[in-house]
């Protein structure tokens, strides 16, 4: 169990700096780029990278099986299909759309992340048929008015036009 709850807590961690690391490659998109898809490119190359090299070291281990399904591959690649375009609109979002001003990482972070968590609440018991406690919904509830004080925050905060 210990183990367990050190790796969610080392996730937790690189999830979190993948989020503030996308927001401060962004800011270095030069102002003349019509695009930040190259840092997106670079993002992607980088986990590929990451992923092989892990790969590399399981065989190299030995007594690793890495042949998976077809079922399996499928959905990887629409899970992959949807973290890739995440990270490019995480990339607009933070660099600004439409001439729009930059979205700070403090309120775009939370506000996904906690989507993602109440959608993943929600989908999981309607598709994976998972079972939701009151207790759940009650946490789902509290992440939608953390989201609501934050927006409420951050249009007090910001500067009038």
């Amino acid at each position: 169990m210990y183990l367990s709850l050190a790796l969610l807590l080392g996730v937790t961690v690189l999830y979190a700096g993948y989020n503030l690391l996308v927001k401060v490659s962004s800011g270095h998109v030069p102002a003349a780029a019509t695009t930040p898809i190259l840092a997106t490119i670079s993002l992607q190359v980088a986990a590929v990278t990451v992923s092989a090299a892990f790969a590399l070291v399981l065989v190299s281990r030995g007594g690793h099986v890495l042949a998976i399904s077809p079922a399996a591959v499928a959905w990887a690649v629409a899970a992959g299909l949807c973290i890739g375009a995440a990270e490019i609109g995480y990339f607009y979002v933070f660099r600004g759309v439409g001439g729009g001003e930059p979205m700070a990482a403090n309120v775009a972070i939370p506000v996904v992340v906690s989507g993602a968590i109440v959608l993943t609440l929600v989908v999981s018991w309607l598709v994976l048929r998972e079972p939701v406690t009151w207790v759940r919904l009650a946490g789902a509830a509290l992440v939608v008015a953390g989201v609501v004080v934050l927006f409420a925050d951050s249009a007090r905060a910001a500067p009038a036009a």
